[in-house]
C-alpha cells in the first residue's frame, strides 16, 4: 500500500460508486446530482465503465453501486451487471423504479445482479407524483412488487423532508403493503439540488422528534419482520457524520463523464473539473493513490482548529467537506453542525428559519421552474 507523503498507509477503496449516467426522467427537488448537471456531457463507454470496475475490484473494493440520474436509462446495464459478478462484486441498483419492467428485472437477476433499492417519494399518489415531477406512482409500487416477486429482497428508500414528513405513518404502512424487507427512511442530506431547495425541504424540530418518534414505535412493532433505518438529518444533531468514513479511505465515485469524486457531492466543492482526476485518462490506482483531490483531506494536517486538537476527530474527520464549505464558503472549516464549531450558529439560524419561513416554491431538478403543492 502507498502512503500519503509520510503519513500511515493508504488503504485500498471498499465502495465503488458508478454514477452511470446524470440522465432521468424524475424531477425530484432533493437529487443529490449537481445542479449543473447538464454541463457534464460525454458519458463513459461500456467498455471503459468494464476496465474502471475491473480496477477497482482489482485493488479490493467489494461492494459496487449502480446509481445516476435513473441507470436504467442505460441499456448496457445487465451487461455492466453481469460484469460485475464475474468479478466478484456485490452489487446494488440504486434506482427509481421508473421505467423498469418485468423483464428488465429478469436480465438483470440472470446477470447476477446481487440487490435492488427502489425510492418512492411519498405513500399516496398526488404527493409522490409531485416531487416527482411525473406521473410515476403506481408503476413504483409494481415494480417493489415485481422486485420482490423474483426473488429480491424488497428494499424500499423514501427520503424525508417537510413536504412527507407529517406522512409518516403512511409510509411505514405503505412499506408493509409492499412487503419490504428493508425501509430507509433517509432524512434529506442538504447537497445538490436539496441544498437549493433547503428553506422549503427542512422539516421544523416538531415535525421531526414527532417522525422519529412514529418510526421507533414501527422499528419495534416490526423487529423481526422489517429492518427499519431511520437515517436522522445532521443539522439536527451536535456531531457530525464522518466524511465518507474519511476522505479517500473507504468510498470511491466514479461521475458519468469520468471524473473520479472522493463523495458524489464534491463537484460542488470549489475545485475546477480539471482538477479532479478522470478515469477515462488515469488508472483507479492513480486516481486513488497519486491524485491531489483524493489526498486532500486524508489524514489530520489540513484541520483548523478545534477539529486539529479534538480527541474526536479521528470519528468524525472534521465532519463533511462539502457541508463545511456550502454552509461556510471553507472546505477546511469545522463542519457547521458540531457544536465545537465557531459556526455552529448557522444551524441553528437554519432551524430557526424553518420554524418561521413562509412556505416557498420548489425548484425543480430537469428545469429552473418553481412549483408549490396545492394540498387536495
Amino acid at each position: 500500500m502507498k502512503t500519503a507523503g509520510s503519513k500511515s498507509p493508504i488503504s485500498p477503496p471498499r465502495w465503488l460508486l458508478a454514477e452511470l449516467t446524470y440522465s432521468c426522467p424524475l424531477q425530484c427537488p432533493y437529487c443529490s446530482n449537481p445542479p449543473d448537471y447538464a454541463r457534464h456531457t460525454g458519458e463513459l463507454s461500456t467498455e471503459e465503465w468494464k476496465r474502471i470496475l475491473t480496477e477497482a475490484r482489482a485493488m479490493g473494493a467489494v461492494q459496487l453501486g449502480l446509481s445516476g440520474g435513473e441507470p436504467l436509462t442505460r441499456k448496457d446495464l445487465p451487461e455492466l451487471a453481469a460484469h460485475a459478478r464475474k468479478l466478484g462484486y456485490y452489487s446494488n441498483l440504486i434506482t427509481s423504479g421508473y421505467g423498469m419492467t418485468e423483464s428488465t428485472i429478469g436480465q438483470l437477476k440472470e446477470a447476477g445482479l446481487d440487490h435492488i433499492q427502489v425510492s418512492i417519494q411519498a405513500p399516496e399518489q398526488e404527493l409522490s407524483d409531485f416531487l416527482a415531477g411525473t406521473e410515476s406512482f403506481e408503476h413504483k409500487k409494481e415494480v417493489a412488487r415485481l422486485v420482490k416477486k423474483h426473488g429480491y429482497p424488497m428494499v424500499l428508500c423514501v427520503v424525508i423532508h417537510r413536504h412527507n414528513i407529517e406522512q409518516m405513518e403512511g409510509i411505514l404502512e405503505m412499506a408493509i403493503e409492499l412487503d419490504a424487507d428493508y425501509l430507509e427512511l433517509a432524512n434529506t442530506q442538504y447537497y445538490g439540488w436539496a441544498h437549493l431547495n433547503r428553506p422549503q425541504l427542512m422539516p421544523t424540530r416538531e415535525q421531526f422528534e414527532r417522525a422519529e418518534a412514529i418510526a421507533r414505535r414501527y422499528k419495534e412493532k416490526l423487529k423481526g419482520k422489517m429492518k427499519i433505518y431511520y437515517v436522522i438529518p445532521d443539522f439536527y444533531e451536535d456531531r457530525p457524520k464522518a466524511c465518507m468514513n474519511g476522505w479517500g479511505t473507504t468510498f470511491l465515485t466514479i461521475a458519468p463523464d469520468g471524473a473520479a469524486l472522493p463523495c458524489h457531492s464534491a463537484r460542488e466543492l470549489p475545485i475546477p473539473d480539471e482538477k479532479f482526476p478522470n478515469a477515462r485518462h488515469l488508472s483507479v490506482r492513480e486516481i486513488w493513490e497519486e491524485s491531489e483531490i483524493f489526498n486532500l483531506f486524508r489524514q489530520f494536517d489540513w484541520m483548523q482548529e478545534p477539529c486539529r486538537s479534538c480527541g474526536e476527530k479521528t470519528k468524525d474527520y472534521g465532519g463533511c467537506r462539502c457541508q463545511a464549505y456550502l454552509l461556510t464558503g471553507d472546505m477546511y472549516a469545522t463542519d457547521p453542525v458540531c457544536s465545537k464549531s465557531p459556526r455552529r450558529h448557522l444551524i441553528d439560524q437554519a432551524i430557526e428559519e424553518a420554524e418561521t419561513l413562509p412556505e416557498q416554491p420548489l425548484i425543480f431538478r430537469n428545469s429552473r421552474n418553481s412549483r408549490s403543492f396545492q394540498k387536495p
